[in-house]
């Protein structure tokens, strides 16, 4: 009897290294099918050119791109973000997974950013035209934030269906 589980050749998976190294493969999608692909390998080989992939989508603002693209209404914090990507590096748990991109999103779970930035972005006089907001439309703003983030992270955080482990 087969596996149902389809294997690359050595010399695709040499190819999708090169693409990785290239970032060739460079969206959320791509990488999943990569990482999934390299996952049925089991081969060490493949680690660093996927820690390098993951690495790049989130610092080239793959992440923030893909993810503002979810919250077309409420455009994405880029300092929530940011603001996560700065606990992960500081978290030593960090180094049990080689996925920056899931890292990331996990710490903006986890350490609920959402509420704290939603409120920031509501609160600037720039999101009321320059005109100071009152309580009420900052409490509105910051909800409207909360449920569109919230989900956009949620959505992402559903292309994995186990935390990606070393």
């Amino acid at each position: 009897m087969s596996s149902s589980r389809p294997t690359i050749t050595a010399a695709e998976k040499d190819q999708m290294i090169q693409a990785l190294n290239t970032h060739r493969i460079n969206t959320l999608s791509e990488l999943r099918r990569t990482e999934k692909a390299f996952a049925k390998l089991g081969s060490s080989d493949v680690a660093a050119p996927m820690t390098a992939a993951w690495t790049y989508y989130v610092n080239s603002h793959g992440l923030l791109t893909d993810i503002r693209g979810l919250t077309k209404n409420y455009p994405f914090s880029s300092e929530c973000l940011e603001e996560a990507k700065r606990r992960v590096y500081a978290d030593p748990e960090s180094n049990k997974s080689w996925n920056l991109c899931w890292l990331v999103l996990n710490k903006v779970h986890q350490d609920q950013l959402i509420p704290y930035y939603a409120h920031y972005q509501a609160s600037q006089p720039t999101m009321w035209g320059g005109q100071t907001p009152s309580s009420a439309g900052i409490a509105q703003l910051t909800n409207a934030f909360v449920s569109e983030w919230h989900g956009a992270v949620q959505q992402m955080l559903a292309h994995w269906e186990q935390p990606p482990r070393r």
